[in-house]
C-alpha cells in the first residue's frame, strides 16, 4: 500500500479517521445532479432550471414527427449521448408533466409495464382477516376495494390512462430486452388500450363495471376491466444499438440516431450546463476528450463531470491530469466498423 500523501486542497474525505467539520465545504452539486426531492416535479430541478438538451434540427424534426403522427420514437446512440435527457426537455417544455420511466433488462415483461397485481398480498390479508375473526365479502364493493387495493397500473399503463394530453413515457435500453418484447408491445402501440382480467371478472359478476385503479401518480378510469387513453403518449424508447429490431416494429416507430456531438456542440452542452467561464476553462479537456473518443469509447457527461471538477472545485484545478484519467475512461471497445 503507498503512503497516504498530505491532504489536499480539495479533499473533504482525507482518510486518517479523524472527525472534522468540513463537509460544510462541499460546494452545490453540479446542474445534473439536483436532487429533485419527494415533494417536487421530477423534471424540475431544485432550483426550478429546465432539463438541459442541446437539440439540433433534425432532433426537434424526429421530435414533432412522433408526436404529430402519435408514433414512437425510436432513438439510438451511445451512452451518455443524451436520449433519456430529450424524454425530460420534450415533457418539460410541452408541460406534459413528469416523466413515466420504464426500464428494461431481460426479464421485462409486457405485464411489468402494463399493470401489477399483488395476489399472494391479498391472498395473506385475506389469511389474517379469517385469523381475527373479520368476515370478507366474496361480493360486491368490499371485493372490489379489497382488489383495488393490490392492483396499480405501471409506467406504461399509466402513459395509456386517458389524459387530454399526451403523457411521455421513456423506455429505456429497450435494446437489453428480451427478443419478443418489441412485438408484444405492437398492439398495444397501434390500440391504445389493454385489458385488466382481474376487473373484467369483477365485471362480468355485476360489480366493477366502472372504477377507478391507482397508477403511478393518481388513479385513473376503467370501463368492463379495460384501460384507454384519450391522447396517444409520446413513448420514446432509447437503444445503445446492440440489436437488431424485427421490421414491423420498426415500421411503427419514428427512428432517430443521436450522433456524438462536435468539438463546437460540446461546447454549446458545456455552455448549457456550466456557463461561459466554464468554457474559457475547458478548450483543452474538451479536445482531449475528442481525441480519446477516437480511440475509446466515452459519454458526454464525463467530459462534464471533469470539467465540472476541475473548473468549479477550488483546488481540484491542481490535479487536473490525474482526475482527467480518472474521470476520461473508456466505458468499451469501439469495435471495428
Amino acid at each position: 500500500m503507498s503512503r497516504r500523501s498530505e491532504p489536499k486542497k480539495w479533499w473533504l474525505y482525507r482518510g486518517d479517521g479523524k472527525p472534522h467539520e468540513d463537509i460544510h465545504r462541499l460546494p452545490p452539486p453540479p446542474p445534473w445532479r439536483k436532487s429533485k426531492g419527494p415533494a417536487l416535479e421530477r423534471l424540475l430541478s431544485s432550483d426550478g432550471a429546465a432539463p438541459r438538451f442541446e437539440a439540433s434540427d433534425d432532433v426537434i424534426e424526429l421530435v414533432n414527427t412522433a408526436l404529430y403522427l402519435r408514433r414512437p420514437l425510436l432513438v439510438t446512440g451511445k451512452p451518455g449521448s443524451g436520449k433519456s435527457s430529450l424524454a425530460e426537455a420534450v415533457a418539460y417544455e410541452l408541460k406534459l408533466g413528469r416523466v413515466l420511466r420504464w426500464p428494461i433488462n431481460t426479464r421485462t415483461t409486457l405485464q411489468d409495464g402494463l399493470y401489477r397485481y399483488d395476489a399472494i398480498g391479498r391472498l395473506q390479508e385475506a389469511a389474517l382477516r379469517r385469523e381475527r375473526g373479520q368476515s370478507s365479502s366474496g361480493e360486491g364493493s368490499e371485493s372490489e376495494s379489497e382488489l383495488l387495493k393490490f392492483l396499480q397500473l405501471g409506467p406504461l399503463g399509466t402513459a395509456l390512462a386517458p389524459t387530454k394530453y399526451p403523457r411521455v413515457l421513456l423506455i429505456d435500453e429497450i435494446d437489453k430486452s428480451d427478443i419478443d418484447l418489441p412485438n408484444d408491445l405492437l398492439n398495444v402501440f397501434e390500440e391504445g388500450e389493454f385489458e385488466i382480467p382481474e376487473l373484467t371478472r369483477l365485471a362480468r359478476v355485476g360489480s366493477g363495471t366502472e372504477v377507478e385503479v391507482r397508477t403511478l401518480d393518481g388513479k385513473a378510469p376503467t370501463e368492463n376491466g379495460w384501460v384507454r387513453c384519450h391522447a396517444f403518449p409520446l413513448v420514446i424508447l432509447t437503444s445503445n444499438g446492440e440489436r437488431e429490431f424485427p421490421p414491423a416494429f420498426l415500421r411503427r416507430c419514428v427512428q432517430l440516431e443521436l450522433k456524438e456531438p462536435d468539438p463546437e456542440h460540446l461546447r454549446d452542452i458545456v455552455r448549457a450546463h456550466l456557463g461561459d467561464e466554464a468554457v474559457a476553462k475547458a478548450n483543452s479537456l474538451i479536445q482531449d476528450f475528442v481525441e480519446r473518443r477516437g480511440k475509446q469509447m466515452l459519454a458526454t457527461d464525463q467530459l462534464l463531470n471533469t470539467i465540472y471538477l476541475t473548473t468549479s472545485v477550488p483546488g481540484a484545478e491542481q490535479d487536473m491530469e490525474a482526475l482527467r484519467d480518472i474521470l476520461l475512461k473508456g466505458l468499451g471497445n469501439l469495435g471495428t466498423p
